[in-house]
């Protein structure tokens, strides 16, 4: 398209040229074919339509028209154009009004074909995935990806942002995703690939139809939301009646494909092992494959909404066909095995399975019949014919299962009707030492319940039932009434016998006896045809809460006197005196006497609450014997039990103590001191080793003659012995020193803190060894030193290395530790310090007395020399 140019020279001023007459004219006749020619470009772009049903068709629309109008619009910038309609508006031409007007067109249709070819291109990648991409990136990515780029064109576009121009361009889509699920689901091909493969395609096709309209309504909310005051309010049928149908034609081919590969899937070599023929299996496989050969070679196409009913035809005769076979080979695979319908039992289960699956076919024979045309083809007699057969192999085995369970009923059910209630599982049902560990258990057969239930449905599926079955059915609530108390009873029963000990046990053997006595009934002669079943119920219930009653009885009593044993068993018998007077600690015997004096104090407390168990027994006594003697037969051996209890409460009381006292021992926490001194002519402990062993010893012998204090019992009562006279007057008393005293864990520990003992003051001995090196200070004999002195008469040399020596010793004493803790001992050496220095200073005195007495000796000597000379 080229504008004709004038023939004139527009060389000039516009104003002059506008003057001149031919110029004019000739410019006018050059306008009017321009004008002409806009015109006829703008009615025929304004006639065009997209070539193509899809959406890419509207863009290249688009773009053909704003290639042509962007051409004219080109022209008309030239300068010489815009010269010659400058020089027609200064000559005032009538026709310059009609060519603006067309100018005026041209850009305004200009400017709209540029704007949507710009928006429009925003959506061509899309448009251009959703013909030639992959299924699951269509339904995940493109589809989301194109209704998002849509909803950004309605928004910012000045022309796609009104109904007429959106509507028909989603139609587009929509016939887009259509013809694209009719590429991918060609049914002449479909049917001949591998059927995992064909029902991917079928489910990737729905999932994109789907996902086009889920999209779509995602959009119209997100529109709303943004504020846009033009809402999505489409004709939703223009845009998804098609698709929508084509959805559920696909989803109907999935379900051809699903239901036929099952049917492939029954076919497997497993039941050849079911089958009375297994040459029938490849029947089978012709018969699937000749149900879904009609689907190969449709005369029609199955997407069109015209052959619905066509399709519709198609599909009703796939499923009849398909349920006869389904049911067919449902029935043979679980012959053996019926699946069975919720809390029905095996046999009647089994039958009413057989029944509902000749009720399906059944329907479709029914179906077949209401339309004669299906009947009357090939396939529909294939069809009554296997029905027939399958038919009277279901009577048959319904047959078989109700007569099978008739005749076993009949003659099983009396047999389990004469049962015991209850059976035992000990076999000395006699021996009290086991009582404990005989239980008893509900003898009511699962059998029984099991007919019961069978004989409800069979009477429900119109079977005639044994009369005894019958009754035993009808007594049902009776029976689960028995079983359920029975069960109630047992379990208490067993939970009062976990409750006690052998002890207990022994103690209410003719309770047990008793309640043993009652259970024998259920055990021996009550079965489930007896008339006396609930009384026997409520005898043993009744005899059970009463020795309840007694046993918690007991056990209140009992945890009573094993308060008061845990009470003396923690009782602290080395109670060690706290420092006085500051750090002073007590010397070894004032620290022995205190725990001793301590000990005294605590005997009374255990002593109290030892003497106060034979009355709590008593009472025992009372409510199990009836008397209050302290000496009943019946309770021999409980008093033995809790005398028993008591011996090892007391040995541990000893044992835990002395373990106590050796790990004080063994501690580095001195709690007692004692002093070195000097007994000439040694050094040693004072209190010495062996009188400190002799305490400790003593201290471990009054905490094993605690156990002095308790008296034991006379025999076969909870009465302490009386003082026994001995020979020559001797008081006997019989307690349970004898006995804990000889205990090896007593005996052991004892031993243990004695060497313990030996051990600290061996080495707090040695620590004194070093003091030996000062032993010429008390160890020398000082007269006997001064007087050889005294007759050497030594230099004053020899003086000074005597005075410097105790001079030294004098020093390094005071330089001395004089405290020294070990474990629990505080050994003072200030005594012994103290000792040395003062038998060094004594040397000194004796030493320079002496040396002042040869001193004058010499003066005077050398007084009477010089007065004689």
């Amino acid at each position: 398209l080229k504008l004709e140019m004038p023939a004139v020279n527009l060389d000039g001023e516009v104003t002059v040229l506008a003057t001149v007459p031919e110029v004019v004219q000739s410019l006018k006749s050059c306008a009017v074919t321009w004008q002409k020619l806009i015109s006829t470009v703008l009615e025929e772009q304004l006639k065009k339509v997209p070539q193509g049903h899809g959406p890419l068709a509207e863009i290249d629309l688009w773009r053909e028209k704003n290639a042509t109008l962007s051409a004219l619009t080109e022209q008309i910038k030239l300068p010489e154009v815009q010269k010659v309609l400058e020089i027609l508006q200064e000559a005032e031409s009538d026709f310059t009004e009609d060519l603006q007007v067309v100018l005026s067109d041209l850009r305004k249709h200009h400017m709209e074909a540029q704007d949507n070819v710009k928006f429009l291109s925003t959506l061509e990648r899309h448009l251009q995935n959703l013909s030639t991409g992959t299924g699951a990136d269509v339904t995940s990515n493109t589809i989301p990806s194109l209704l998002n780029a849509l909803r950004m064109v309605w928004i910012m576009s000045r022309h796609y942002n009104k109904d007429e121009r959106m509507v028909p361009l989603l139609e587009r889509i929509s016939w887009e995703i259509s013809a694209r699920v009719r590429k991918v689901v060609d049914l002449q091909t479909l049917f001949r690939q591998d059927i995992a493969a064909a029902k991917t395609k079928v489910t990737e096709a729905k999932a994109t139809l789907e996902q086009w309209k889920k999209c779509y309504f995602t959009t119209c909310i997100q529109v709303e939301e943004s504020g846009c005051e033009r809402y999505w309010k489409f004709d939703v049928k223009r845009l998804f009646e098609k698709t929508d149908y084509m959805a559920s034609i696909c989803q109907e081919l999935h379900d051809i494909f699903q239901v036929t590969e099952e049917l492939y899937n029954i076919f497997i070599p497993e039941l050849t092992t079911v089958t009375e023929n297994p040459k029938c299996i490849d029947e089978l496989r012709r018969e699937v494959n000749i149900i879904i050969s009609p689907m190969e070679d449709l005369t029609f196409d199955p997407f069109s909404m015209e052959s619905a009913h066509d399709w519709a035809l198609v599909m009703e005769e796939f499923r009849e066909d398909v349920i006869v076979e389904i049911v067919k080979q449902i029935f043979v695979q679980n012959l053996k095995a019926p699946p069975l319908y919720k809390n029905h039992p095996p046999v009647a289960g089994a039958i009413s399975w057989s029944r509902s699956l000749f009720r399906r076919i059944q329907r479709t024979i029914i179906r077949f019949q209401e339309v004669e045309e299906l009947l009357a083809t090939e396939r529909g007699k294939e069809v009554k014919q296997i029905y027939l057969q399958v038919a009277k192999k279901m009577k048959e085995y319904e047959d078989q299962k109700y007569h099978q369970w008739r005749e076993r009923t009949e003659h099983l059910l009396p047999l389990l009707l004469k049962d015991t209630l209850l059976t035992v599982s000990s076999a000395t049902e006699e021996s009290v030492a086991t009582k404990k560990n005989i239980c008893f258990a509900l003898n009511f057969s699962p059998e029984i319940q099991e007919i019961i239930i069978e004989t409800k449905y069979m009477e429900q599926l119109g079977l005639p039932v044994p009369e005894m079955a019958r009754y035993v059915a009808l007594q049902e609530d009776k029976y689960l009434r028995y079983t359920s108390k029975l069960k109630a009873m047992l379990d208490r029963y067993h939970k009062l016998m976990e409750m006690m000990n052998e002890a207990e046990t022994k103690l209410l053997d003719d309770y047990i006896q008793e309640l043993w006595r009652i259970l024998k009934a259920g055990h021996k002669r009550l079965t489930w045809k007896s008339v006396g079943i609930g009384e026997f119920i409520v005898q043993c219930t009744q005899t059970i809460v009463k020795l309840e009653l007694l046993v918690h009885q007991i056990h209140n009593i009992s945890e009573d006197i094993s308060s008061k044993l845990r009470s003396i068993e923690s009782t602290n018998l080395f109670k060690f005196p706290h420092s006085k007077n500051g750090d002073k600690l007590p010397g070894a015997k004032e620290f022995f006497d205190d725990v001793k004096c301590e000990q005294v104090k605590d005997v009374e407390h255990m002593v109290r609450k030892y003497s106060a168990i034979p009355q709590l027994l008593i009472e025992v006594e009372g409510r199990v014997a009836n008397t209050n003697s302290g000496k009943s037969p019946k309770l021999a051996s409980y008093y033995a039990y809790w005398e028993h209890r008591i011996y090892q409460v007391l040995t541990q009381l000893i044992v835990k103590n002395l373990q106590a006292f050796n790990a004080t021992v063994l501690a580095n926490v001195p709690l007692l001191q004692i002093e070195a001194v000097m007994s000439v002519p040694e050094v040693t402990l004072q209190p010495n080793a062996s009188e400190i062993e002799k305490m400790t010893v003593q201290a471990i012998q009054d905490c094993v003659e605690v156990t002095k204090h308790f008296v034991r019992w006379m025999h076969g009562t909870c009465i302490e012995c009386p003082p026994q006279h001995g020979k020559a007057d001797e008081v006997v008393t019989f307690t349970f020193y004898s006995d804990v005293s000889q205990s090896p864990l007593v005996i052991e520990q004892a031993d243990l803190i004695t060497q313990n003992v030996h051990k600290l003051l061996a080495s707090l001995n040695k620590c004194l060894s070093q003091w030996k090196r000062y032993d010429l200070v008390w160890k020398s004999d000082k007269g006997a030193v001064l007087d050889r002195l005294a007759a050497e008469k030594p230099a004053c040399v020899t003086f000074d290395e005597h005075l410097q020596f105790y001079m030294k010793v004098t020093q390094e004493v005071t330089q001395q530790t004089l405290i020294k803790d070990e474990q629990f001992i505080r050994l003072q050496l200030a005594p012994l310090a103290s000792a040395v220095q003062e038998n060094a200073k004594s040397w000194v005195m004796s030493l320079g007395k002496l040396l002042n007495e040869l001193a004058r000796e010499e003066l005077f000597r050398l007084q009477d020399e010089i007065q004689v000379g």
